[in-house]
C-alpha cells in the first residue's frame, strides 16, 4: 500500500514534529544546543563520558542527566526547553508540511502532533504561524521523564486518546526509526518519512506500513 493510499483511509492523522512539520534547529544548529548542555551539567560537576561527551545530539545530554538523578533531569530539560523555544523563531517550516496540514484540517478529520521535542516549543511554533487552529491535540514532552519518550508508545497512546479515534484508524507520519516502533507499539499505522538518503531503507526493514520522500504527495489525498 503506498503512502497517499494508507492515509486516504485514515480517520486521524499523527504527525512528528521535527522532521514532517519543521527543521527545529535550522538556524540554531542541535550542535550548539548540545554544547551549551553540556555547559549546564558542568556547572552542576557532572562531565559526561564518551561518547556523550560529544554527542551533538541534545537528547543524549538529557538522557544523561536523567540516569544521575531526578534533579539533574529537571535541570537540563528546562534548559533544553528554553533553547527549543528559542529555536522556533528560526525553525525551517518542512516543504507540504503546512498545505497537508490545511488540506487534513479542512477534510474535517483530526490531527495532532507527537513529539520527543517540548509541548512549550511546539505551542511557540503553531502561535507563531498561525498554525493552532489546524491541530486538535499536541502530545509532547512535558517533563524530565525520558522514559515516557518515542520510542516508548506514551505519547502515541496520549494523543490517540485526545483525538477519540480509534489506534488502528489512525497513521502517524514520523522520520525516525523510533516513531515507526511506537507507532507499533501503539497499534497506530506508520508512515516513514524517508527526507534523506539511506532512510527509505532502513524504513523497510522496520516495517514501516508505507514510505514517502515528500510531503507534498500526500496533500491530494487529504
Amino acid at each position: 500500500m503506498t503512502a497517499a493510499e494508507l492515509l486516504d483511509q485514515a480517520g486521524a492523522l499523527l504527525l512528528d514534529f521535527d522532521g514532517p512539520v519543521c527543521s527545529v534547529f535550522a538556524g540554531i544548529p542541535a550542535s550548539v544546543v548540545a554544547d551549551q548542555l553540556r555547559t549546564v551539567l558542568a556547572d552542576a560537576g557532572h562531565a559526561p563520558p564518551e561518547p556523550i561527551a560529544s554527542s551533538s545530539d541534545p537528547f543524549d545530554m538529557l538522557k544523561y542527566a536523567a540516569s544521575l538523578s531526578d534533579e539533574d533531569a529537571r535541570y537540563v530539560e528546562a534548559a533544553f526547553t528554553a533553547h527549543e523555544v528559542e529555536a522556533m523563531t528560526t525553525a525551517a517550516p518542512t516543504e507540504g508540511a503546512y498545505e497537508l496540514m490545511q488540506a487534513w484540517h479542512g477534510s474535517g478529520r483530526p490531527l495532532a502532533i507527537v513529539s520527543n521535542n517540548s509541548a512549550a516549543a511546539i505551542s511557540a511554533y503553531l502561535d507563531f504561524y498561525g498554525l493552532r487552529p489546524l491541530v486538535n491535540v499536541v502530545s509532547a514532552r512535558e517533563s524530565a521523564d525520558v522514559q515516557l519518550l518515542k520510542p516508548h508508545p506514551h505519547l502515541l497512546n496520549q494523543a490517540v486518546r485526545g483525538l477519540g479515534i480509534p489506534a488502528e484508524r489512525c497513521v502517524f507520519v514520523g522520520d525516525s526509526l523510533t516513531d515507526v516502533e511506537a507507532a507499533k507499539a501503539a497499534g497506530v499505522r506508520s508512515i516513514g518519512y524517508a527526507n534523506k538518503p539511506g532512510k527509505r531503507e532502513r524504513f523497510t526493514s522496520a516495517g514501516a506500513d508505507a514510505i514517502t520522500e515528500v510531503l507534498t504527495e500526500l496533500v491530494a489525498v487529504s
